[in-house]
């Protein structure tokens, strides 16, 4: 069978290697100021523990992929529709046919999000110096110090400073953020992360909601008060063109 691509989906072509492991076709949210549709790709380089996306990291609650060639035909039917299109996870960049979907997803009209976790810098830069992505997303886990402890990884950090400095001077829209749990994440971690992004443009600090998530240990733990993020706020906003909460 073809696809619109024109590629043997029964072939080793590595846009038919794409795991995808979910689609939001409407959303009015993820992609700021654009009407969009989401796609969750399935498979993840980090095990942070308040992750709620356990379906799309841990291999043994993996579901059934969805095949790349129906997410092209649905978005070859959304066309007019909607302007964006989110590529979340999972982790992106860790995807093995992220280069050769995005291309095909530019050639039909579509602004791409990219949502990421900075691990990946070396294919972060081949997108951006290819064009391929107009607007950058990257989580901001927690100060360096930290980092593998939150993450449950250990981390190549030179890579997520790349990153880090990639989007900042990539002159491409972007915003970096933070999920905030209070047990895990201090105010002074988060005035250290701050020292990370110093001038960036946008960055958002994100509640953390309890609910399901990787670690069952996180399910009951908390975050900061209304109160408490408005005096973190307050102490931060002046280095950022936009500063605020989610």
């Amino acid at each position: 069978m073809k696809s619109i691509a024109g590629v043997d989906f029964k072939s080793k072509h590595p846009l038919c290697r794409l795991k995808v492991g979910g689609l939001q076709s409407l959303s009015l949210i993820d992609y700021p100021g654009k009407p969009a549709c989401v796609i969750f790709t399935q498979g993840c380089n980090f095990r942070c523990g308040y992750c709620y996306n356990v379906e799309l990291v841990l291999p043994e609650k993996f579901g059934e992929l969805i095949p790349v060639h129906e997410i092209l035909r649905f978005l070859e039917r959304r066309v007019g529709l909607i302007e964006g299109v989110v590529i979340t996870g999972g982790e992106p960049t860790i995807q093995v046919g992220l280069d050769s979907f995005i291309s095909e997803v530019k050639k039909m009209g579509y602004l791409v999000k990219l949502d990421t976790n900075g691990s990946m810098s070396k294919v972060l830069k081949r997108l951006i110096d290819e064009g391929a992505v107009d607007y950058v997303a990257m989580d901001i886990k927690a100060p360096l110090v930290k980092y593998d402890e939150v993450v449950g990884v250990k981390v190549d950090k030179p890579s997520l400073l790349e990153s880090i400095r990639l989007i900042m001077t990539s002159g491409v829209e972007y915003e970096f953020r933070t999920t905030v749990v209070k047990e895990q994440l201090s105010k002074e971690d988060i005035l250290q992360i701050v020292e990370l992004i110093k001038g960036a443009k946008k960055y958002y600090l994100q509640k953390f909601i309890p609910g399901k998530t990787l670690d069952p240990n996180f399910s009951n733990r908390s975050t900061y008060s209304d109160e408490e993020f408005k005096q973190i706020l307050s102490s931060i906003k002046d280095y950022f063109v936009q500063c605020s909460l989610r």
